[in-house]
């Protein structure tokens, strides 16, 4: 993870996205940790874009919580309590039940073949211990999950809050044994919209969410527990 490109291609998306996204993978692969402080300059050489690009970036990624500024000290890694873990965790779990419930119900046959490709390539990601396709091929599941639930307001949401856990992902996905139990707990989401079992996906969705949750909320409470020694 250490050695992730950070230089970007000035091609489709804008350079701001680009910039944007880069920043996001930096910070979700731990490349960029918690508490950090990020220098324009330091961020301008590794990425190679000007200074106006990156700070329209960092006052995006300010906006989504990922980033704090302070005065006299600048932009910093946002760091997340566990009280705001929880509550984070809490409303996702009932956002992506419900997503997945709608995906299994009413989404496309295009768009359950989509989600497939992108279970599959998430296992892939998982067996080649890649730390910046493991990210970017999670992304890609919950992406696809929230197309096909069809509804823009609960992907609006959902959204705003997988950039926040962003800051949490990484730690989540590489605790002990964690990473295999994602994998199959993603499989069975998938197998639940795919039967179109409405009801069967959103407890699976409920349940993974649940387990990522328990994992970074002890990680949480660990670290938490070590800074007050």
């Amino acid at each position: 993870m250490g050695d992730m490109d950070l230089q970007i291609a000035r091609q489709s998306a804008t350079l701001r996205t680009q910039v944007e996204d880069k920043l996001r993978q930096a910070i979700s692969s731990g490349r960029f940790k918690p508490g950090q402080r990020l220098v324009e300059r330091e961020l301008c050489e590794s990425i190679g874009v000007g200074r106006t690009s990156i700070r329209e970036a960092l006052r995006q990624l300010e906006a989504e919580g990922l980033i704090t500024s302070y005065p006299h000290r600048g932009p910093v890694v946002s760091t997340i309590t566990y009280e705001e873990a929880a509550q984070l965790y809490s409303v996702r779990a009932l956002l992506e039940s419900y997503a997945g419930k709608e995906f299994a119900e009413n989404g496309t046959a295009q768009d359950i073949h989509t989600l497939n490709e992108a279970v599959a390539e998430f296992a892939e990601a998982a067996a080649s211990g890649g730390g910046s396709r493991l990210i970017k091929a999670k992304t890609a599941f919950y992406d696809c999950l929230m197309q096909g639930s069809g509804n823009v307001f609960v992907k609006q949401m959902l959204t705003s809050l997988h950039n926040r856990v962003t800051l949490l992902r990484m730690t989540s996905m590489t605790q002990p044994g964690r990473l295999n139990h994602s994998v199959e707990e993603i499989k069975e989401i998938a197998a639940a919209i795919t039967d179109r079992n409405g009801a069967k996906a959103a407890a699976a969705c409920k349940y993974h969410i649940d387990m990522a949750a328990k994992v970074a909320l002890d990680y949480l409470r660990k670290t938490s527990e070590n800074d007050g020694d």
